[in-house]
């Protein structure tokens, strides 16, 4: 059975920085994050494959970075220069089997989330 336990969220200014944490128990085969803002749809922001491969949304770009340690039961989400509408509850997810990528709906195990506040 698959867990992803987040953490490391909070209020930051605008132009902070801060890293989020997936605590990862069972076998999964390629990890990401999605965020939510209430009322709104799951926007997917990154990922990284079985391969290594990573890919990150075009609003994180250059600014967000995942990653996972080598024994790959953590997965991170560097975020730097965080903007208010980055705003949301950043949720930790992963498939296992097969190609995670940006569509929301491949995922098939989800944590809790964690909210991160950007203030202006």
């Amino acid at each position: 059975q698959v867990q992803l336990a987040e953490s490391g969220g909070g209020s930051v200014q605008a132009g902070g920085s801060l890293r989020l944490s997936c605590a990862v128990s069972g076998d999964v085969h390629c990890m990401g994050w999605i965020r939510q803002v209430t009322g709104k749809e799951r926007e997917w922001v990154a990922v990284i494959e079985a391969d290594g491969k990573t890919d990150h949304a075009d609003s994180v770009k250059g600014r967000f970075t995942i990653s996972q340690d080598n024994t790959k039961n953590t997965l991170y989400l560097q975020m730097n220069s965080l903007k208010p509408e980055d705003t949301a509850m950043y949720v930790c997810a992963a498939r296992n089997f097969g190609v995670c990528g940006r569509e929301v709906r491949r995922y098939m195990y989800w944590g809790r989330g964690i909210r991160v506040t950007v203030s202006s």
